[in-house]
């Protein structure tokens, strides 16, 4: 039986037969579960099992990169890069200067990153536990324009793998008005370090969602939201929104800076009266 799983999957190289995406994976899972019958047969696995079994590991994980489209490693790798390269900039604690803090303590920061521009930093605290703040940011993702009023939409053009997808977002009109339509189109990808939870995310090309009449494209990125539970207080979250964002268009620099230092201060308030409207388990519904 092992013989014949490791033909078929070795099949599965070659030219004639790459797009048989089921087939790769039935293969995997075959030997994983013939591995597992003949290392229970016995008192204890003999050494070539626990070889072969390191060697389909590694096997399933290349097996795993070829089910993806070159285009679909591109966003995986694309994402990647945008929360490496936020995290970057939020590590660095020099150069950072008050933009804004609200009595409730939320407040907001910004620098000029070099290749970047000016960025902004919302650090806040939220009296809800972080697997509550990870649905509805990222589960929920597409009724963020229910809560949130600088959002009109957020729709997910393709998912990829488990933990990134391809969003178009259409924000709202700003500084009364003096802003106009906005939309996005970005790659985003969430992940889970230990017990922090990072959503990031960058614009990205969309063959499938073309620029559209009357509004402008504007560019995210690299952004980011950093998620984790508060020292001493596992109810409550820590977090920390890294917000890059390039309007396009003509706007002069103090609307820009105050728009966006404004839009976090917003989002954080429509938040709490999100989290506070919806418990959980109401969500999920």
């Amino acid at each position: 039986m092992l013989l014949a799983t490791f033909k078929l999957c070795a099949g599965s190289s070659y030219r004639h037969m790459r797009n048989m995406k089921g087939l790769r994976q039935q293969a995997v899972m075959a030997i994983g579960q013939e591995l597992n019958r003949r290392a229970l047969g016995g008192p204890t696995p003999s050494a070539w099992i626990n070889q072969v079994r390191r060697r389909s590991s590694l096997l399933g994980s290349r097996l795993e990169e070829t089910l993806y489209s070159d285009q679909e490693l591109a966003y995986l790798r694309q994402g990647e890069e945008a929360m490496q390269k936020a995290l970057g900039i939020l590590s660095n604690q020099e150069g950072w200067k008050k933009e804004s803090q609200q009595d409730n303590g939320d407040k907001v920061m910004s620098k000029v990153v070099p290749d970047v521009g000016k960025v902004f930093r919302l650090e806040v605290v939220v009296d809800q536990p972080m697997e509550r703040l990870y649905e509805e940011l990222v589960e929920r993702m597409e009724a963020t324009g229910e809560w949130n009023p600088s959002v009109k939409e957020i729709k997910v053009l393709q998912k990829i793998g488990k933990d990134t997808v391809i969003t178009h977002e259409l924000a709202a009109e700003a500084a009364g008005n003096l802003v106009g339509p906005r939309d996005f189109v970005s790659v985003r990808c969430a992940k889970r370090r230990g017990s922090t939870c990072v959503l990031a995310g960058m614009a990205t090309d969309f063959g499938n969602m073309p620029e559209q009449k009357g509004v402008i494209r504007a560019e995210h990125g690299p952004t980011c939201m950093v998620l984790h539970p508060l020292a001493g207080s596992p109810s409550k979250t820590k977090l920390t929104w890294l917000l890059s964002i390039d309007l396009k268009g003509w706007l002069p620099k103090s609307i820009i800076n105050q728009v966006l230092s404004q839009t976090q201060v917003d989002f954080a308030n429509h938040l709490r009266k999100r989290l506070e409207s919806y418990p959980a388990s109401e969500a999920r519904c």
